[in-house]
């Protein structure tokens, strides 16, 4: 089958959920139980929706498309049960105030499971897609790309204020600042003369 230039351009499925992992760990280790209940809430709000997209692709397009080809595989058949726990967890932390008790051990439990669920997949499921979908990767990374867009796009607000909320008031400040500066420096190049 010959692929099209868009599947050419578009990431592999395996490569996007391998980023997916990056992203969300990251967010991770930015987390500290010291940090201002707004910064924490703005991190795990951010960790929550990229782990609520990531998890929906992977059930719509990636475990279809492995299972076609993998049948019973025991970390497959995992999956999806690791997934309703890490989405019973976001529940909580959505309903409960960054100031509570709870918040923190709450986030780091997500934190253990997601680790758990990423180490399965990285050294099972990645790997055996790569052997058995390898012609296909692009394909579903383009189909994965496509659907992430029709599942942010209408939470690009939420997005934006939890990735605000995430930084500390002076990350912020400095960040507007430059924002600022670098927005003035091109309305200065591009006036009329």
């Amino acid at each position: 089958m010959m692929r099209t230039a868009t599947e050419y351009l578009a990431p592999h499925a395996t490569n996007m959920i391998r980023l997916d992992h990056t992203h969300v760990v990251t967010a991770f280790h930015q987390y500290r139980t010291t940090d201002s209940p707004r910064v924490k809430r703005g991190l795990v709000d951010q960790v929550c929706l990229a782990l609520e997209v990531h998890a929906q692709l992977e059930e719509e397009i990636f475990y279809p498309a492995l299972r076609a080809v993998a049948g019973d595989e025991e970390a497959l058949q995992k999956s999806v049960p690791e997934h309703d726990e890490m989405k019973r967890l976001i529940g909580r932390l959505r309903g409960m105030a960054a100031e509570d008790a709870a918040f923190d051990d709450t986030f780091m439990e997500l934190l253990r499971d997601v680790l758990h669920h990423v180490a399965d997949e990285e050294t099972i499921l990645l790997p055996l897609a790569e052997r058995r979908l390898h012609d296909r990767l692009g394909e579903l990374g383009l189909a994965m790309t496509k659907r992430r867009m029709e599942l942010l796009v209408p939470r690009t607000g939420e997005l934006a204020s939890a990735m605000a909320r995430s930084m500390s008031l002076g990350t912020l400040a400095a960040t507007a600042a430059v924002t600022a500066a670098l927005t003035a420096l091109c309305l200065r190049r591009h006036a009329p003369r």
